[in-house]
């Protein structure tokens, strides 16, 4: 026998909520049978999924002195923003909805009222749904007389394109939209009672589906179109609901911005390319003719250089146009960094922690200058040669703020050492591009560097 889904397994499959927030879900749902034998209602509990195009159901309840509003049991059920518009408008606006109509899954209108569910840091994690069914006469045909337009539901879809047809598939009502649309694609007037595959064969696998409510993107001659399907009236109608909305012009955006993202990578690109080419140049020069003394400052340069080409490296491996993680850009700086200046010591480690946040290239490129001048400095200053030491360096977001802490155990490394051309751009870059603060102090085992900065998403 199957096992029944729980609350937490379809928050756990199906959405981004955390433990605490799943825990409140499940807290509610035990009470979700009382709520609704007082309103004398349906109650649900809906969940955003993680592609965040539809909701889910998790929880529901009937009031015991009522008939459910559904036939059969809908947890586990995903509900479209098409039908249930004001599920996802207090998903998104954390505003109640009340008494407001909807149609549901099976065809049957409802008054619905909409109220938000709050997890931690007042975030909306779900909405609390009570449904009562509109006591009305079946939709049928003559409801959508043109002299009666004014008690239909069209006025509900009237933006998108309707048609609504019989059980032989011939036009019933049409609505300007729809009418428009024939006009354009086919080059004829919409007459009732035609076959709509008269103007549209492409239909017929839609029709012939047994899915009592569908939705499909599908090509119509130079047109994009999304397409839902539904049947309409009781369960015994054969009646069905077709709404067309144009996609074209949607598309057709979509398209321009993949063509901008592919042009700002291929700057990213050419970034890239340039930056290892001044850094292969700055290697040539430290094997090539460069005297002793000045290769400490080549090397240096050579870090900051490729410190910079990071950010874009991780941009071009990512699937993000102009964000990297910082991280990720961490870690990859700090690395090299170690690996270059510290080879010679076998006992010099480094360690990362702290969560992924993306940010803005832009900022990136700032802080990757400031990473690779604090664990240089560290490498430089902090330990003795021949001894063993550990960096670590820990990322952490503190409230609207990222905090960016560099530690060392070592012993040479000292804030009273005298101003640095490193330490300078440190303190500039912070201040001035990422509008932070930055605090250097000797700890009880070597040295504490704070940077802390506005978390920009």
């Amino acid at each position: 026998m199957e096992r029944t889904m729980t609350v937490r397994d379809l928050c756990a499959l199906h959405t981004h909520l955390l433990d605490n927030d799943i825990q409140i879900l499940e807290n509610l749902s035990t009470n979700l049978s009382l709520i609704a034998d007082l309103n004398k209602a349906n109650v649900f509990i809906d969940c955003p999924v993680r592609e965040g195009k539809h909701a889910i159901v998790v929880a529901e309840a009937c009031g015991h002195s009522v008939k459910s509003v559904y036939d059969h049991p809908v947890v586990g059920k995903f509900a479209y923003e098409a039908f249930e518009p004001a599920v996802f408008y207090v998903l998104r606006t954390g505003k109640d909805m009340f008494v407001n109509r909807a149609l549901t899954q099976e065809g049957a209108m409802v008054q619905q009222s909409v109220v938000p569910i709050k997890g931690e840091c007042n975030r909306i994690i779900a909405v609390l749904i009570m449904e009562k069914v509109i006591h009305e006469e079946p939709v049928s045909f003559n409801q959508f007389d043109r002299q009666d337009q004014q008690n239909s539901l069209v006025p509900e879809f009237i933006e998108e394109s309707i048609f609504l047809i019989n059980n032989q598939n011939q036009l019933v009502y049409t609505n300007p939209a729809a009418i428009n649309l024939v006009s354009e694609l086919c080059l004829t007037d919409c007459v009732l009672g035609e076959s709509i595959f008269d103007y549209f064969p492409g239909f017929a696998d839609v029709l012939a589906s047994k899915e009592d409510i569908l939705m499909k993107e599908m090509n119509i001659g130079k047109k994009i179109i999304q397409l839902k399907k539904f049947h309409l009236g009781n369960k015994n109608s054969n009646e069905t609901f077709i709404i067309i909305r144009d996609l074209t012009e949607l598309r057709d955006k979509e398209r321009e911005l993949i063509s901008k993202s592919v042009a700002i990578r291929e700057i990213h690109h050419r970034v890239k390319n340039n930056l290892q080419t001044v850094a292969s140049l700055l290697r040539l020069q430290m094997r090539l003719g460069a005297p002793e003394e000045s290769k400490p400052h080549l090397l240096v340069s050579l870090n900051r250089v490729l410190s910079i080409s990071s950010v874009y490296e991780i941009i071009l491996a990512s699937s993000q146009v102009d964000h990297v993680d910082l991280l990720e850009l961490i870690r990859k700086i700090g690395d090299m960094i170690v690996h270059m200046e510290g080879q010679a010591r076998q006992c010099l480690s480094i360690e990362y922690s702290g969560e992924l946040h993306s940010i803005d290239s832009d900022i990136g490129i700032s802080v990757a200058l400031v990473v690779n001048e604090l664990i240089h400095n560290c490498v430089k200053h902090a330990f003795k040669e021949g001894t063993e030491g550990n960096i670590t360096v820990c990322l952490q977001k503190d409230g609207p703020e990222l905090e960016l802490q560099v530690r060392d155990d070592g012993i040479g490394y000292s804030p009273a050492i005298k101003p640095s051309l490193g330490l300078d751009i440190i303190r500039m870059t912070v201040e001035n591009d990422l509008d932070g603060e930055f605090s250097i102090q000797r700890i009880k085992e070597g040295t504490l560097a704070s940077v802390r900065f506005p978390y920009k998403r």
